[in-house]
């Protein structure tokens, strides 16, 4: 059984989340206070936290980034907050799925659901990746370590822009339409906010491209999703 921690202080709303996953078949620890979902996150072994950003104590914000410093494990925020500067301030702390409220309870486990199996893909090497390595005009993609390198320089990417651009080098000039990208990257197949993918690939660009903003390597084809030029 999959452990979940659930740091929301919204009584209503963390009861309804609670029932949701519990139904689901996963035993969930709730916590009120920032603090405490803080403490509780680094000392207990959660398979996945799932936060609030607003929270007495602690924000969530603060809680990620001390998750991200010390685990490497699914972390997904659900706040009211749904600004894109709030959640590219929350993915470039590497959390993995952003959700805003109100939302559908269904859907929030749906997205633990396919985080959790990605996650364990990952951990039992079974991400379908049949060569060691892909090389493109000064990138290099090392998929034993999981690795980027930019011009011979290590570039940190976070389990999700790392997905991103193995899914995208998979087959260099496809076109990846948005649904298909939620599909295999983040493994749901719902309605959802297309904004996140947008933050996801500004970060990556800023990450692997000389200059962002005139992108050589991810391409926008508008209207439909992005390629990896070749």
């Amino acid at each position: 059984m999959k452990n979940i921690l659930l740091i929301e202080d919204d009584i209503e709303i963390g009861e309804v989340e609670k029932a949701y996953l519990e139904i689901s078949g996963f035993r969930v620890v709730v916590e009120k206070n920032g603090l405490k979902g803080k403490e509780a996150a680094l000392k207990e072994p959660f398979d996945m936290v799932v936060l609030d950003i607003m929270l007495p104590g602690l924000d969530g914000f603060k809680i990620a980034e001390a998750i991200r410093s010390y685990k490497d494990i699914p972390i997904m925020i659900v706040s009211a907050k749904n600004t894109e500067v709030d959640k590219l301030k929350g993915l470039s702390l590497g959390i993995d799925d952003y959700l805003t409220k109100p939302f559908s309870p269904h859907e929030l486990v749906a997205r633990v659901k396919a985080h959790l199996k990605r996650y364990e893909m990952l951990k039992n090497g079974t991400n379908g990746v049949a060569h060691k390595r892909f090389e493109l005009r000064g990138i290099l993609i090392d998929f034993e370590t999981r690795q980027v390198f930019v011009n011979g320089e290590l570039v940190e990417l976070t389990v999700k822009e790392y997905d991103l651009l193995v899914l995208l080098a998979s087959v260099p000039n496809k076109v990846f339409s948005k649904d298909e990208i939620f599909a295999k990257v983040w493994g749901y197949e719902v309605e959802i906010d297309t904004s996140t993918l947008t933050v996801h690939v500004r970060k990556l660009r800023e990450k692997i491209e000389f200059d962002p903003s005139n992108p050589e390597y991810i391409q926008t084809v508008w209207g439909v999703g992005y390629k990896l030029k070749k």
